[in-house]
This record gives structure tokens, sequence and C-alpha cells, in this order.
């Protein structure tokens, strides 16, 4: 059934809320990567709350779909979902990159509602193809999905993993890929250029979806479409704008690692209110 413009509205307020824990987080670290996380805030606010099937007060259901974020530098995103969706408290928030915290500066499968830490860029496409599989021996009717950035496909890996989610058929994999046109050393069509992106994902025997990555509703059909497709994985390529929300941090490498000051935070806020 189509998303209704409430809905509609309900996970785009969502949406800006989890934008706003994003600066609030990094800026109290003084650390961390804006930039990413707040390109793809629209899509994993509509993955955990109209589509993911999860459980925050049992965080290892065997049933449960599967999320992992390969592109782990962007956890503070995966961090504010967590604790909106109620997996631990939200004040938890502003302990990232602490020492002692839950909340490190990559993915750690310390914190509820992580599954696996992250590891080096390019290996959560694999990780994501190890949870297809187990599935299937399993016997469990889960998907998975995996958050991947756009420079991060440059890496080998990621291609061995495609080819071989392709190969054993896994269609309860659904690979979403940040296309935001920026990684740490500048646009990607200067460091190595990706197009033409989807030709060659068809040509890795995967389904593929292009849509508005910051379209709630083009989000939303794009997943119920990938719920569609068999003996195939899919993944939705998502244009987005790095440093989404926030005028200055906008399609700029600028932030993708670097932390606000107090003003700039301040004024990031504004613009998010």
């Amino acid at each position: 059934m189509p998303a209704t413009p409430t809905q509609i509205k309900e996970l785009e307020e969502k949406a800006k809320l989890i934008r706003r824990l994003i600066i609030q987080m990094i800026a109290k670290a003084g650390s961390g990567h804006p930039g990413g996380s707040l390109s793809a805030t629209d899509l994993v606010t509509a993955l955990f709350f109209a589509v993911l099937k999860h459980d925050p007060k049992n965080p290892k259901w065997p049933q449960r779909d599967r999320f992992h974020m390969s592109k782990g530098h962007c956890c503070p995103l995966w961090y504010a979902v967590l604790a909106e969706s109620g997996y631990f408290p939200k004040d938890t928030l502003m302990t990232l990159r602490q020492l002692g915290s839950l909340l490190q500066g990559h993915p750690d499968r310390r914190t509820p509602g992580v599954d696996v830490s992250s590891g080096s860029l390019g290996q959560g496409l694999s990780v994501a193809l190890g949870m297809s599989l187990a599935a299937k021996i399993d016997k469990l009717d889960y998907r998975v999905y995996v958050l991947l950035g756009d420079g991060e496909i440059q890496e080998g890996n990621i291609w061995e993993a495609a080819m071989a989610a392709s190969h054993y058929k896994r269609d309860n994999i659904c690979a979403i890929l940040d296309y935001n046109g920026f990684q740490i050393d500048g646009a990607t069509k200067v460091v190595m250029n990706l197009e033409p992106v989807s030709s060659k994902w068809k040509a890795f025997g995967w389904h593929t979806i292009e849509i508005d990555g910051h379209n709630m509703r083009q989000i939303l059909q794009a997943y119920a479409e990938a719920k569609t497709i068999k003996d195939k994985p899919t993944i939705i390529i998502a244009r987005t704008i790095k440093g989404k929300g926030v005028s200055f941090m906008e399609n700029t490498a600028d932030f993708h690692g670097r932390a606000p000051t107090q003003d700039e935070a301040a004024q990031a806020l504004k613009e998010l209110a």
C-alpha cells in the first residue's frame, strides 16, 4: 500500500530530527563525519521507521531484518536512528567517541542494534552476503540491507561480493548506494569516476533502482520494489547531497570528516529547526 501524505510528512520530520542529533553529537565530540551522515539520513530513516522488521526490546531477535553500515564512518546517523528507535537512551548520543562509550567512531558490536563491527571500507557488502547466506542455511525469512558509500565502491572487494551475491541469487539482499558525489579527497568523478554506475551493477547481475535519495516517497517505493525481485540482489542507487540540510555543508568535501565548531553547529541547528 502506498504511503499516505501524513506518513511521508512524519518520516520527513523524523529525518529532520535525526539530522539535528547528528550535528549535536558530532559537535559535542569535536570529531566525526557529518557530510555523509547527513546525505544518507532520509534513506536510513525511512528504512528503520517504515520498512525494517526489528525489535529494539529484543535486538537479537532471530527473525529480524539485518542492517549493516558498510561506510562505518557515518555511524552518527546509525546511532541517532538506533537511539530514536529505543535501543538505548538518547542521552548516550552525547558520549560519541568518548573513551569507554558504547558509541565509538566506527560501529562496534557492543552497541545495541549493531550486529557486526564495520571494518575497512568495502567489506560491508561481503558482510551482507554472509548474513544473506546464513538466512538460507538457517531457513529464516529475513532481508539484509547494507548502506554503501560512493567513494567506497571504488574498492575491489565490493565487486567480488557483488559478483558472488548475483551468482548465489541472493534476492534477500538490498544494497543502498549513498551517491553524494564526494569522498574525503574530493569529488568522486575526479578521484575515480564511477559512471556508468547503474550499468556496472546491472552487468554484475543486480536489479538496479535509481532514485532521488531525499524524496521520501521514491525511497519507500524503491524499498517496496526491492522486496518483489526474485533470484537476484537489488541495489538502490540514491542520488543525494553531501551535508544535506545544512547550507554550508552541502556539496563540499570539507565536512566529510570535520566536526562543526560550536558556532557552525548553532547555525546548522538553526537551519534544521
